[in-house]
């Protein structure tokens, strides 16, 4: 029994690919990677952030994507989805498709259970070469915690989590905030 070697897809392959495809597909080192459908929890967590940044960027030079907006980390070659993505800087997209952003400053990822090992691991590795990106945002559906990731001076990364539902998560590098009862509105937690 012989296998078939994977055909690899060059950057110009999967945007070609992917811009007709009716799914979504990450892509990396020329693999692609079907993307899953998401719960009730995690559609409405991303509905209700959206609202939130929508409401609070609306009269801003900001803006906000959901997660039809893929983005590129140049440096590593992935191309993903982020449930949410936003930049207050003026948005550099790869082409004039402007389909891709290049200059995320903030990416929040809503963590569903097939995903959150990807979201806190691999993923997390490459979004950090994102020179764009301050803030990294990871939010449960199964109860209120988000988790927020802060690029330091230094190059680290500095951890806060907020648990509490009479909470509210700054994003600084966007000016905006998050009230977890907000963010949390009509979810089914479990805590």
């Amino acid at each position: 029994m012989s296998t078939q070697p994977t055909q690899l897809l060059t950057r110009q392959e999967y945007l070609a690919q992917e811009r007709v495809s009716e799914i979504r597909h990450e892509y990396f080192a020329g693999e692609i990677f079907a993307m899953v459908g998401a719960s009730r929890n995690h559609n409405q967590i991303t509905l209700n952030i959206a609202a939130i940044l929508h409401a609070q960027l609306k009269d801003r030079p900001c803006l906000a994507f959901v997660n039809d907006m893929r983005v590129r980390v140049d440096q590593t070659g992935l191309y993903t989805y982020p449930d949410l993505s936003v930049t207050c800087e003026e948005p550099v997209f790869e082409d004039d498709h402007s389909d891709t952003l290049l200059n995320p400053q903030v990416i929040v990822e809503v963590l569903s259970e097939s995903t959150e090992k990807y979201d806190r691991g691999a993923k997390f590795q490459n979004y950090r070469k994102l020179d764009s990106l301050c803030e990294y945002v990871l939010v449960s559906q199964e109860k209120p915690l988000v988790e927020r990731f802060v690029r330091q001076d230094s190059g680290q990364w500095l951890l806060t989590a907020t648990e509490t539902l009479d909470a509210t998560v700054l994003l600084e590098a966007v000016r905006c905030n998050l009230p977890m009862a907000e963010i949390y509105a009509k979810v089914l937690v479990t805590g």
